[in-house]
């Protein structure tokens, strides 16, 4: 099934060069059609389709698309709108940016795919690294499967500057205990978001990174 037409990448590579909000309002109806109803429709499907394999999910679709308007609060860049079109589909949608889920960033240059713990807090990053402590094994297992590899690569996050004691033995066991986020990214080819492919390609990331993303879950809880 086609969610997007052509039309979606179309739109933000016109929008980058006009962006502001008088091209915008002046576009708006293209908007909700090329851009924001299907959206929403796909993830909808997304979050029915993870639903067969994980019922505890319960999300709507409204509580995992981002809006289009950038916060330029504290930005030098003051352009009103985001240039890419992003959805978080976890038990807490966009609000909560620690619980692992699959996060989809749609743009003219790429489909970006991420998983993982991305704004972990303090308790959750001390749960976290304690659970790779405890068997640093089985974390690395996970890491070294051959799809997540393939479609992945390997863990990202910013790490500490200045290892504490406490941790200093451990993170030679492990480098990553050192992280202070644990997320990773996959990347297609703009092309896919108006394939029939879609969902099915999406649904192949979501499978791959399930034992990481369970595996951190449990460790955050």
């Amino acid at each position: 099934m086609h969610y997007f037409t052509e039309d979606f990448v179309a739109f933000f590579k016109e929008l980058a060069k006009n962006n502001h909000k008088d091209w915008f309002h002046e576009n708006k109806k293209r908007y909700e059609a090329s851009v924001k109803k299907p959206f929403e429709v796909f993830v909808g499907t997304m979050i029915r389709e993870i639903q067969k394999l994980d019922p505890a999910l319960q999300v709507e679709p409204k509580n995992c698309v981002l809006r289009i308007n950038r916060d330029i609060r504290f930005s030098k860049d003051k352009s009103p709108y985001n240039l890419h079109y992003t959805a978080f589909i976890s038990s807490k949608g966009r609000k909560d940016k620690s619980i692992p889920g699959i996060f989809l960033r749609f743009s003219p240059e790429m489909v970006g795919v991420m998983g993982g713990c991305f704004g972990p807090s303090k308790e959750q990053l001390h749960n976290i690294r304690t659970t790779i402590n405890k068997s640093p094994k089985t974390f690395r297992n996970l890491l070294e499967d051959k799809d997540f590899v393939q479609k992945f690569g390997e863990i990202r996050g910013e790490t500490m500057k200045r290892i504490p004691k406490e941790w200093q033995a451990a993170c030679e066991k492990e480098p990553l205990i050192a992280n202070k986020q644990f997320y990773f990214v996959g990347e297609e080819a703009p092309g896919l978001i108006s394939s029939d492919a879609l969902v099915e390609e999406m649904m192949a990331y979501w499978q791959t990174m399930r034992p990481v993303n369970e595996y951190l879950l449990k460790a955050i809880q």
